[in-house]
């Protein structure tokens, strides 16, 4: 069976530093730090009172009060980047078969403001459990595809994928899969995640993994930096589409970059600690290469998970000397978590769209908030610090890697007839 090219004909995201494609973009180029002091809820008590959270945005603007209140905010972040993505896209959906047209989103965590809420409201009761009506369908994880194949009535696949920060690129590989087998024509993909809250960041700094630099939060992920000291939580949503090349052509689409790819593994280590010799990374970006039929000498660019923790930076970059040797001196490498702070299972969505418009403009986004060097990574690797740097992208590789030790990375390349 001859599998069918993958192409990406759609690019939407909300983000903490752009509630559209252009603005994330601009902002990525150019080094803005998305995160500041947590407006949401009072931090008082919390180890870190900092995040990248989403601004200037309104649920209730957008879907109106009624609607809103359906919802979770994963679910809403979710809408409005897919909303972009179609229009982008210029998918006219009454003129395509849409039970051809598919809806694969992840999630890591889901509907975690609503399940916080419904619960305390329970514990300040009196043992009655008055519930909404709506709190199941707002807080299972894969209730946002759900909306999004009700709106555009698309009847093809439609499910979540659930591999903590890696679900966004779980969603894109087995959208990927679907596509070049023939199973669908396109599948609306990415991922989205909400927990800036009490509940999420006060589990986070229960488990010592979120940045405390309350002092300098523009500055407080520092993927690479030996003064790192943890991840900032992020929040948003990114939506590809994905069409098969036949398809796209066919209704004369805009292509943006083609699809060539995609690897899975488990570090089979540890729940939340990566292994010490990145085994795991290794075997998952050899896995993507050997998908896409390429070698490592083929890739130009990684955006890669870089989170700004003391121990996953170095497990990454002895993975990527490990696997690519010679040719690890010859890429870009950079952590646009410096910047859109760590937005789990949206990672993977946002940064495999900064991967194809890398390729699009042969811009390489920077590795921003860098200031000392950590002897722990050889000098010699271009971690494209502070600023970016404008060179030919012909191919781009995405990692993105969750607690339980999934892996998850995706490959993109410049379209060619």
């Amino acid at each position: 069976m001859e599998l069918k090219r993958v192409v990406v004909t759609g690019l939407g995201a909300l983000t903490p530093i752009g509630n559209n494609v252009p603005d994330y973009w601009g902002a990525l180029i150019n080094g803005i730090s998305g995160a500041d002091f947590i407006k949401s809820f009072d931090t008082t008590k919390f180890k870190t009172k900092f995040a990248c959270e989403i601004k200037n945005f309104s649920a209730e603007e957008i879907f109106g009060r009624k609607e809103a209140r359906k919802m979770d905010p994963f679910v809403h972040y979710a809408m409005v980047s897919v909303d972009e993505a179609v229009r982008d896209a210029n998918l006219d959906f009454p003129n395509l078969d849409t039970n051809r047209i598919g809806v694969i989103w992840g999630a890591g965590i889901g509907g975690l403001k609503t399940f916080l809420d419904e619960v305390s409201n329970f514990a300040k009761g009196d043992g009655t459990p008055r519930y909404n009506p709506y709190f199941i369908p707002k807080m299972i994880l894969d209730i946002a595809p759900g909306h999004i194949s009700i709106k555009y009535g698309l009847r093809g696949p439609n499910f979540s994928t659930v591999s903590a920060c890696a679900s966004g690129t779980n969603a894109l590989i087995d959208s990927f899969n679907y596509l070049r087998l023939g199973v669908a024509d396109v599948i609306i993909s990415g991922g989205s995640e909400a927990i800036i809250n009490e509940a999420g960041m006060g589990g986070f700094n229960a488990m010592h993994a979120l940045s405390t630099r309350n002092d300098d939060p523009k500055t407080a992920s520092r993927p690479f930096d030996k003064d790192r000291d943890g991840f900032v939580a992020g929040e948003g949503s990114g939506a590809i589409i994905l069409e098969s090349l036949e398809h796209a052509k066919a209704r004369g689409a805009k292509i943006y970059a083609e699809m060539v790819g995609g690897g899975m593994s488990a570090d089979a280590n540890h729940i939340t600690a990566p292994h010490p010799e990145g085994l795991g990374a290794r075997l998952v970006m050899g896995n993507a290469l050997r998908d896409a039929g390429l070698t490592t000498s083929d890739i130009d660019y990684i955006n890669v998970h870089g989170t700004s923790t003391p121990l996953g930076d170095i497990s990454e970059t002895k993975a990527i000397v490990s696997l690519f040797g010679d040719d690890a001196y010859k890429l870009n490498i950079s952590s646009t978590k410096s910047m859109t702070g760590h937005l789990l299972g949206a990672a993977g969505a946002i940064e495999a769209i900064a991967s194809v418009l890398a390729i699009k403009n042969d811009i390489v986004p920077p590795t921003i908030n860098h200031f000392t060097d950590d002897p722990e990574f050889d000098p010699q690797l271009n971690f494209t610090f502070n600023k970016p740097q404008k060179r030919t992208v012909r191919t781009a590789l995405s990692n993105t890697f969750g607690f339980g030790g999934h892996n998850a990375s995706v490959i993109f390349k410049k379209y060619e007839e």
